[in-house]
């Protein structure tokens, strides 16, 4: 096949190669037409008789019937020695016929646009092609006066033989009949084709290759420098490839032949050795689903046991490296979430105690009732360490974060307003204990603790539009933080070990280790402080609250 491919791409290449010599060769005699055409023109315009003639009428003088009739047999003298030229015609600067004596109007006869084009070309030959009251050509060229400074002095128009410039010997070989051939200007307007059907698409085309009539023909063309005129030549690719038939039969049975004794050999070798390794792969795919079970005996050649038994124990030492990573996981977890409750549980009872003690100092006896009521729940919720107490209801954390707030109100009084702001909907969310109150208690003995005025904390609970979670922000305009002090903080938050932490940070850094731990690595606190206008946290949780 693929030296079918390459015999033919090179014999194609060399066919078109050899069409565009003869496109070339075409060209140039279509040139030297052309150029005979453009010389001949050139020696009537510049005819001593004619040029003044031109200059008398363009001097404001009539030309008499005796000087026009003496003109017609000094342009039929030149008439004689193109056979191509059907007729020269002259009219004056101002369009009027001076030949033939008939009257006539040069803008009538060929447009305003095409003695535009002969006035910007300056003397030169334009070619305008179809003679709209013929089947000849047209060609147009300005007369400039010799003796007045090459001015413009008229026009010669001429009418070239239908035939002048045919292309039908270009064929000499034996697919003259089996090729297409066009020749058209620059107005794409046809000079020559025997080409049946519309040639646009074939004049338009970018491709070398193009299917006509079910054949698929080589297509060159070559623009003439000269005149502008292109040449397009098609020709068959069937019968540039005729003589490949043989080549390709007798590749096509070796093709066959071989891939017979491809299929025999094929099929002997799966049997001694693909077998088995497929059976061995078959297993090893099992992995993926998490299961990695060992190989059973495979009797084939030495090799293949050799990588069944390496296999096996490769299954064994993976198996007995999960069970271990996963105990020593497990218990880690198990020993960071202890820790994590182990570090707030007293931390908070510390400062809960405190406050228990300035409201003796500071509230009358009747309010010490409730007051106790809400430090009995408050150290039931929080010293609870049952499997079961782990999660909580969103409603029952936002209920605990009121009683800490109440009684934090005992203690600061007008200085301390709070406000919390949860949709009831989601209220009824599982969130892992002591998730928020950390961060309020922060916001309290931190933000407003260190602040003189009296200072505000929000609890606010939304949904995030651009994603399936829920956003928790707990907001004071307390004292707030240097920026050095939350880039300290940031940095420990993006750290991956966790150690036990004492200082103001404790409760954020808490929070966001507990947070990564129930609901994934990629979840964490975001925190914006500026010294004198207090502190943002935020964080998001899945809003159907499930576990990672």
């Amino acid at each position: 096949m693929m030296t079918f491919h390459f015999v033919s791409v090179l014999l194609k290449q060399n066919a078109e190669e050899q069409i565009r010599q003869t496109a070339i060769q075409a060209n140039g005699r279509l040139e030297a037409l052309y150029g005979q055409l453009d010389a001949l023109t050139n020696q009537v315009a510049t005819d001593a008789y004619v040029q003044k003639l031109l200059l008398k009428e363009a001097g404001g003088h009539l030309l008499g019937f005796s000087e026009r009739q003496y003109l017609m047999q000094i342009v039929n003298s030149y008439q004689t020695y193109s056979q191509g030229i059907h007729s020269f015609e002259l009219y004056t600067n101002h369009y009027k016929r001076v030949f033939p004596l008939n009257e006539m109007d040069l803008v009538n006869r060929i447009g305003a646009l095409s003695i535009q084009r002969a006035n910007d070309a300056k003397g030169r030959i334009v070619w305008i092609g179809r003679d709209p009251a013929s089947s000849d050509f047209l060609a147009i060229r300005q007369i400039r006066l010799m003796d007045r400074w090459f001015s413009p002095g008229g026009y010669l128009l001429v009418r070239v033989n239908r035939d002048y410039f045919q292309l039908t010997d270009v064929y000499s070989n034996e697919t003259e009949e089996k090729g297409y051939m066009l020749l058209v200007d620059h107005d794409f307007q046809s000079i020559f084709s025997n080409f049946q059907g519309d040639p646009a698409p074939i004049l338009h085309t970018q491709q070398r290759m193009i299917k006509q009539d079910g054949k698929e023909y080589i297509v060159v063309k070559q623009r003439s420098p000269l005149t502008g005129w292109l040449l397009v030549m098609m020709t068959p690719v069937e019968v540039l490839t005729s003589g490949l038939s043989i080549l390709k039969n007798a590749i096509l049975l070796s093709g066959a032949i071989g891939f017979l004794i491809f299929l025999i050999f094929s099929f002997i070798l799966s049997t001694i050795v693909t077998k088995p390794i497929l059976r061995l792969t078959k297993i090893m795919k099992r992995g993926k689903n998490g299961t990695l079970k060992p190989s059973p005996p495979i009797f084939s050649t030495i090799e293949i046991n050799e990588l069944n038994n390496t296999y096996n124990s490769l299954v064994d030492n993976i198996n007995h490296l999960i069970q271990v990573v996963y105990e020593k996981e497990l218990v880690r977890n198990r020993t960071e979430l202890k820790a994590l409750q182990a570090q707030i549980n007293p931390h908070f009872l510390f400062n809960t105690l405190d406050a228990l003690y300035w409201s003796l100092v500071d509230k009358e006896e009747e309010e010490l009732s409730q007051f106790v009521l809400n430090m009995s729940e408050l150290f039931r919720y929080t010293i609870s360490h049952s499997k079961n107490d782990e999660w909580v209801t969103l409603r029952e954390e936002i209920e605990h974060i009121r009683r800490y707030l109440e009684i934090m109100k005992l203690r600061w009084g007008d200085r301390l307003l709070w406000n919390m702001v949860v949709p009831f909907q989601y209220l009824e969310i599982p969130i892992p204990k002591l998730l928020i109150q950390p961060l309020v208690e922060n916001a309290v003995l931190h933000g407003i603790g260190n602040k003189a005025e009296p200072g505000s904390v929000w609890v606010t609970i939304e949904e995030d539009s651009d994603s399936s979670d829920l956003i928790i922000k707990v907001t004071d305009n307390g004292h707030g933080m240097e920026e050095q002090t939350v880039q300290e903080i940031r940095k420990r938050l993006y750290d991956k070990e966790f150690s036990l932490l004492k200082g103001s940070g404790m409760a954020i850094i808490n929070v966001n280790r507990r947070l990564q731990l129930y609901y994934g690595e990629d979840r964490r606190l975001f925190i914006h402080s500026e010294l004198g206008k207090g502190t943002h946290v935020s964080m998001k949780i899945p809003k159907r609250g499930e576990q990672r």
